[in-house]
């Protein structure tokens, strides 16, 4: 991921995903501050935390489809029965974003609503 990325993605996380900084330094289990030398360019995050902003990016996008920014933040933070009770923040966090993704295949079959 380019540095003018992270940056980008970081601000779409925030303008389209409603996250604050502290969401994101919390799935990828940094500091605010940084998140916002990432989101500066004066530091380039771990590979796994680029993992992390990825598919958080990339399930944002797909929630977008659905909800406001204010909900995909909510959306991300709710224990979801289809998860068997756990929040999909949680699951990016631990490399099971695949779950999260199956339950969005599900919304866009209309089989949740």
């Amino acid at each position: 991921m380019a540095q003018g990325a992270v940056a980008r993605y970081l601000d779409e996380l925030q303008t389209e995903g409603g996250l604050k900084g502290t969401d994101i330094a919390n799935v990828t289990e940094v500091s605010k501050a940084t998140v916002s030398r990432w989101k500066s360019g004066a530091v380039k995050p771990h590979p796994r935390n680029e993992l992390i902003l990825s598919d958080l990016y990339y399930v944002v996008g797909r929630l977008n489809e659905y909800y406001a920014a204010d909900e995909i933040r909510s959306w991300l933070y709710a224990r979801h029965p289809q998860l068997g009770g756990e929040r999909a923040i949680d699951l990016i966090n631990q490399d099971r974003t695949i779950e999260v993704l199956k339950v969005l295949d599900r919304l866009d079959s209309d089989a949740f609503v």
